[in-house]
């Protein structure tokens, strides 16, 4: 098992790790629109969602795993009424790839913040030392 962290998203702010990385599969914590020098988005729910998606990115990027490896995304949202945002930055992040999902409604996220992701995917089963 191997923990997996980026410089390019903020560091844990409890006791969890970014990823973690374990027989083939590497799980990404939940991440929040912060930029690794701790600023958070509170633009639109687009802007949050592609922030949300970038820190993903580089997490699996870290991982030795990329968004075409992405097996299962949880997607909480503060309110189900920004889903239509969400979901077309969404889309047009993932593009052809459609990984498993479930969306979450729910009213607070940290930092009163609007959306929040973690996931699931594949990575290197070997990965360079």
């Amino acid at each position: 098992m191997d923990f997996i962290s980026s410089r390019n998203v903020p560091p844990p702010a409890g006791h969890y790790s970014q990823a973690v990385r374990h027989a083939g599969l590497v799980f990404v914590s939940g991440m929040l629109p912060i930029t690794a020098i701790g600023e958070k988005i509170r633009g639109s729910m687009a802007e949050q969602t592609r922030q949300v998606l970038q820190n993903i990115e580089a997490v699996l990027r870290a991982a030795e795993s990329s968004v075409e490896q992405v097996i299962k995304v949880t997607v909480y949202v503060s309110d189900i009424k920004y889903w239509d945002e969400v979901n077309s930055v969404y889309a047009e992040f993932f593009g052809a790839h459609r990984p498993a999902r479930a969306v979450v409604p729910t009213r607070d996220l940290h930092f009163g913040l609007g959306v929040e992701m973690d996931v699931v995917a594949a990575c290197n089963e070997n990965p360079q030392p």
